[in-house]
């Protein structure tokens, strides 16, 4: 375990990690589970999957459903771990990348108390697994699979596009380069039309830089703490409707 990372309470009882090096916490001390909870399972991941009837050509429902998910920061794996376990409840295929340049060891996530929140399955799987994940793809379950690049952001690289992405960076005023228009735009490269993107945050500059990528771009109520977040949504082009 890193020694100068240090596991703190948050006001809702659940665990998040203080990271010294970039002097800020992994998820809000407002509530790290209600965050991830909100923000990413309600706001993105629940919000696309709801969007499905919607948007399929066939009206199609969830029976059988699969989603794909990227996340920018993928941390302490929370919101890696919400989204399997509420996947696997439903039986949706999850195929979930997250991107880290700084990888947790897994002693460090461990000690987060997360098994609290889930299936003993999948959390003992992907502890097992984890270092795995940072070279391979892994299955916690036989829904849900998850990899790990181990890489900046701007060095990610993938033939893929995702339905959803979850954007978890830390801030802009601790990582001031992730936020700004080339790599939103690196980001947005990898969603597919009509794919959600969902972040904690909301800034002038983070709206303008989806709306000129081709994204419908929504304020929603933000977590404990934060009056608003906001969730994106890829517009498809009028040769693919």
């Amino acid at each position: 375990m890193n020694p100068e990372l240090k596991i703190v309470k948050t006001a809702d009882g659940s665990n998040t990690i203080f990271n010294p090096a970039v002097g800020e916490n992994y998820h809000s001390i407002h509530g790290a589970l209600q965050e991830s909870k909100h923000v990413f399972i309600n706001a993105g991941l629940n919000y696309f999957l709801n969007r499905i009837p919607e948007v399929s050509p066939t009206g199609g429902d969830l029976d059988g459903a699969a989603v794909s998910i990227l996340e920018v920061g993928f941390g302490t794996g929370l919101n890696f771990l919400l989204s399997a376990d509420f996947c696997t409840a439903k039986e949706i295929q999850l195929n979930y990348t997250g991107v880290e340049a700084y990888p947790l060891n897994p002693e460090m996530i461990s000690q987060t108390g997360y098994d609290e929140y889930l299936s003993a399955t999948i959390w003992a799987n992907f502890i097992s697994e984890y270092a795995g994940s940072l070279t391979n793809t892994i299955s916690v379950n036989p829904y849900c699979k998850l990899q790990i690049a181990h890489c900046r952001l701007q060095e990610f690289q993938s033939s893929q596009q995702y339905d959803i992405i979850y954007f978890d960076a830390f801030a802009v005023g601790h990582q001031p380069e992730m936020w700004d228009d080339t790599a939103i735009s690196h980001t947005v490269k990898f969603l597919k039309p009509g794919g959600v993107f969902v972040t904690y945050a909301i800034t002038g500059n983070l709206k303008r830089a989806l709306k000129a990528l081709g994204c419908k771009v929504e304020k929603v109520p933000g977590a404990a703490g934060k009056r608003e977040m906001l969730r994106a949504v890829k517009l498809i082009p009028d040769n693919l409707i």
